[in-house]
């Protein structure tokens, strides 16, 4: 990405203001103090005017990659600054939906930028909802589901087989995303792939939910359960170390997609903070922590 990019607006200012200040110049001393005085004032009032607040709509699980992220790329082009909402991704997209101001929306799963996306299936986006920019939509990158327990832990829960068998036993506390949530919905299918009745077991009382994966991972790390389903990205940030990974036959690919919306108060500076997200500077970090490039 050109870091160092100069609008043709600003082209032109900046090539007025020097045109005039040379003919001031040639007048004598006090035109050229004049011409000083006018030309510091466009330039500032020329940054000013590019001086831009980036909304970011992503979900929890990029908290950590994208603050940091964030803060490099503002120290690299002076003026863009950043506001970010993270929370599920089905909290973002309902937010987006009901009007809230977001340039660009970083999605843990299709199921939820799909309900934005107009060119979308009508199976998923049943709304004909019509916020997605289309055109700038990528997939940015791959997660990992994965199995956590307390640090310590006695309980034997040393793989998502062994889960589903203390599952079945009904012996253990465990705790998962809600239903509108990704991470919830990569669980349920995982559930689903060991033929576990998820709301019989939490009628049950075995089951207890996060409204995020951040949530579940605090939970597991305070342990007031006895193991959870977060991803690897998480249980990374939280110093815990994974007993087992779910395969794609469990509960299919984590993607993270990524779209400029098409109401976006900074559209043309989203989109190319979207291509710095793709490139090979920003993976090293986000690999950093467990993501991978789709």
């Amino acid at each position: 990405m050109n870091d160092h990019r100069i609008s043709r607006r600003s082209f032109l200012a900046a090539t007025g203001i020097a045109g005039a200040a040379a003919a001031l110049t040639a007048c004598g001393g006090a035109a050229s103090s004049t011409a000083a005085s006018v030309a510091s004032s466009a330039a500032a009032s020329s940054q000013a005017a590019q001086s831009v607040e980036l909304i970011v709509f992503a979900a929890a699980s990029l908290t950590e990659t994208l603050t940091a992220i964030g803060e490099t790329y503002s120290a690299e082009n002076p003026g863009v600054t950043f506001r970010f909402n993270f929370d599920s991704s089905g909290t973002l997209k309902t937010q987006i939906q009901e009007g809230a101001d977001c340039d660009l929306f970083i999605s843990a799963g299709q199921k939820q930028m799909d309900q934005l996306d107009i060119i979308a299936s009508a199976d998923v986006n049943k709304d004909r909802l019509d916020f997605v920019d289309s055109d700038t939509r990528v997939d940015l990158l791959e997660n990992k589901v994965v199995l956590c327990v307390p640090e310590g832990s006695d309980k034997g829960i040393d793989s998502f087989d062994a889960l589903a068998e203390h599952l079945e036993a009904q012996d253990i506390l465990f705790c998962m995303g809600n239903s509108d949530v990704p991470v919830g919905q990569y669980t349920q299918k995982i559930l689903a792939y060991y033929d576990l009745d998820e709301e019989a077991l939490a009628a049950a009382g075995v089951i207890t939910y996060g409204s995020n994966v951040k949530e579940v991972t605090t939970q597991i790390t305070e342990a007031s359960v006895d193991a959870g389903v977060v991803y690897c990205t998480d249980a990374f940030s939280a110093g815990l170390t994974p007993v087992d990974e779910a395969t794609k036959e469990m509960c299919g690919q984590v993607i993270y997609p990524a779209a400029v919306l098409k109401a976006a108060p900074n559209a043309e500076v989203a989109k190319e903070f979207l291509a710095y997200l793709q490139t090979d500077r920003a993976a090293t970090v986000f690999e950093g922590v467990g993501f991978s490039a789709v």
